[in-house]
């Protein structure tokens, strides 16, 4: 069984800044891309951002010069720094990955989400 364990998100002020995390975790033999997806309420599901095993990224244009995401290839952890943020920043935050297990399986694996909340 592969998991994504996500952590970081919470409350915080427009301005502020937050840090996401995303470990995985199982019998993984090696992580294509990772990524962080996000929705707001009545929303569809968003890319925000990606990184390949490489380390080449792609960000929404609603997040460039704000977020930045990371990888530890080491760890098979993911992470995503939000700084400057915005109350439309507000919204579930979902981490992806592309995971091959031992025994070449491919699979899409899901975090849970975690709730990244902008108010004053």
């Amino acid at each position: 069984q592969v998991q994504l364990v996500e952590s970081g998100g919470g409350l915080v002020q427009p301005g502020g800044s937050l840090r996401l995390s995303c470990a995985a975790s199982g019998r993984i033999y090696s992580i294509n891309a990772m990524g962080w997806y996000r929705q707001a309420p009545g929303k569809q599901r968003e890319l925000v951002a990606a990184i390949t095993s490489a380390g080449s990224t792609n960000y929404a244009h609603s997040v460039k010069g704000r977020f930045t995401i990371s990888r530890d290839n080491a760890n098979n952890t993911v992470y995503l720094q939000m700084n400057s943020l915005k109350a439309e920043d507000t919204a579930v935050y979902y981490c992806h990955a592309e995971i091959y297990t031992y025994g070449y399986r491919f699979l899409e694996v899901w975090g849970q989400g975690t709730l990244v909340t902008v108010s004053s």
